[in-house]
């Protein structure tokens, strides 16, 4: 089923509908480990998606950037991060009203709206590829019946190749969205945007597939990691959120 295109089922089934049928696409191939666990998972999305019906807004959906032909190999196909992603990983204390958030790969806009909903941020962005999740993204902005801390939000249609990393940025939410030579190009533009102007800026990074080039780097600090689900054994990045800071330049610390 196609997230994008008109079905019979009706607005408030077809997201459940399409639950379902990731779920059962997932037990047929092994992914969720049989039906018990198959039973937890679509509990949980069935609780999502109540959530988002609440607060007006639409983002629980998967999406393969082949349906609008931006498909390459170091680009990963959109699915959000569980709500509870950014308020597990970042402590409210640590967000002041000076601090800029920005989601590089931001979708429908979850992690934006988490993010202007639930701390004192000065300004925050989401950057996203897609012109249709972009849009979308912008709906959910303008309906949500969540309240907003923030009321500087920007969406940016962007490649994030072309997106100039503002140098007031503190906080930047990665879900996975590329890999290879464009990670590595956003993360050294990132770290180029600290030593044009030394702050703080903390990283955290959903599903961290590009870990070890980070780490490689010398220039990000693990400060946490956060496992989703109680008594879950993590095997690989999937299911993890990383926190790092990045540290400064190794030759500005003999300066």
């Amino acid at each position: 089923m196609s997230v994008l295109v008109e079905t019979v089922v009706s607005p408030e089934v077809a997201p459940v509908a399409q639950a379902v049928a990731d779920a059962s696409a997932a037990v047929a191939s092994g992914l969720l480990g049989g039906f018990g666990r198959a039973h937890r998972w679509l509990r949980r999305a069935a609780g999502r998606l109540l959530f988002e019906r609440r607060y007006g807004v639409r983002t629980a959906e998967v999406v393969s950037l082949e349906e609008f032909g931006l498909a390459r190999h170091d680009r990963v196909y959109y699915s959000a991060a569980n709500w509870r992603t950014l308020r597990r990983a970042l402590p409210r204390d640590e967000v002041g009203e000076g601090d800029v958030f920005v989601d590089l790969g931001s979708g429908m806009g979850r992690m934006v709206l988490e993010a202007a909903s639930r701390y004192r941020f000065g300004k925050v962005i989401g950057v996203e590829l897609s012109e249709q999740l972009n849009d979308i993204a912008r709906r959910n902005l303008a309906t949500t019946r969540l309240r907003l801390r923030c009321r500087d939000v920007e969406l940016v249609r962007s490649d994030a190749l072309d997106y100039r990393i503002p140098d007031d940025v503190s906080v930047v939410f990665l879900n996975n969205p590329f890999r290879g030579e464009t990670f590595e190009t956003v993360v050294g533009r990132l770290v180029a945007s600290v030593d044009r102007n030394p702050r703080r800026v903390t990283v955290i990074y959903f599903n961290p597939t590009e870990e070890e080039f980070l780490l490689g780097t010398g220039r990000f600090r693990p400060l946490r990691t956060v496992t989703h689900g109680r008594g879950t054994r993590q095997e690989g990045p999937f299911g993890l959120t990383r926190v790092y800071e990045i540290t400064e330049r190794p030759d500005a610390l003999d300066a």
